[in-house]
């Protein structure tokens, strides 16, 4: 039962987390905690090792999706390159961060936190992108993998800041970054989707690596677990970036939005009841 768990929550967050470019940690981690703490079933399970677990995780699924990503021309590599001088270093300082959680702590926040990424996905269609980092002097053609040029552009500063505060949730809940990242990219950046999904998947990957090396020097890595996750994973992600191509990931997004919803309810009820 234990083995046939991990492989399926492997398979499931890694398929649903590269098709609409999330990474996945958001659903690793709380059914790490569910199938460990509240079932009892994945007994070495506790909120750090579940973090630290979720990061070496992402590290795969970043990495397949993003190597699929890019063989499309759906990785914006520059704009990449700038976002990790902020998402590495913050990924790191919040993998330390986690250390100070309880149980009961770790289920108040992050229940919070899924909460709020929840609605971050509610409105997200409904906001209109933000225009006042758009500036002409940083204005580059982008081309998608349609053959479509987009013109977008930032300071860098904004981008650096921005990351950072993104790595540090990244170490700090093993999420990956790319559920904060691709909103960001879409409504502050103004990035077009496809590019955004494919970059995001970029950040992914280096956030995880960051995050879980501050993970790996703290014990918070259980490496049996890993092991049987990270080759379902490997095929989730794959599977997932091929949906992409396929089908309107807007139906999934709803059905995404809605089990983060209950998921991050479930945890603080968990927690005050």
């Amino acid at each position: 039962m234990e083995y046939i768990i991990l492989i399926m929550i492997g398979l499931m967050a890694s398929a649903l987390g590269a098709l609409v470019g999330i990474g996945g940690g958001v659903i690793i981690v709380p059914l790490l905690i569910f199938f460990g703490i509240n079932m009892g079933i994945l007994d070495r399970i506790t909120p750090q090792s579940a973090v630290g677990t979720s990061s070496i995780i992402l590290i795969v699924i970043g990495l397949s999706a993003m190597i699929s990503y890019g063989r499309s021309n759906q990785v914006d590599k520059k704009n990449g390159g700038l976002f990790l001088i902020g998402i590495m270093p913050g990924a790191f300082i919040g993998s330390y961060a986690s250390r100070f959680f309880t149980v009961d702590s770790f289920n108040l926040y992050f229940g919070i936190f899924l909460i709020f990424l929840s609605t971050l996905l509610i409105v997200r269609d409904r906001i209109k992108p933000i225009s006042i980092f758009q500036d002409e002097r940083y204005m580059e053609p982008h081309v998608d993998n349609m053959g479509d040029v987009h013109h977008y552009g930032f300071p860098a500063y904004i981008a650096i800041i921005s990351t950072f505060i993104v790595g540090f949730f990244t170490g700090l809940f093993g999420i990956g970054g790319g559920a904060l990242m691709t909103p960001l990219m879409l409504l502050v950046f103004r990035m077009p989707a496809t590019i955004a999904i494919g970059t995001s998947m970029m950040m992914v990957f280096f956030s995880g690596s960051a995050a879980a090396f501050g993970h790996i020097l703290q014990g918070n890595v259980d490496v049996w677990y890993a092991a049987l996750i990270v080759p379902a994973a490997f095929i989730g992600a794959k599977i997932g970036v091929m949906a992409n191509r396929h089908f309107n990931s807007d139906s999934l997004v709803v059905v995404l939005r809605t089990v983060l919803l209950l998921l991050g309810i479930y945890m603080i009820l968990k927690t005050i009841l």
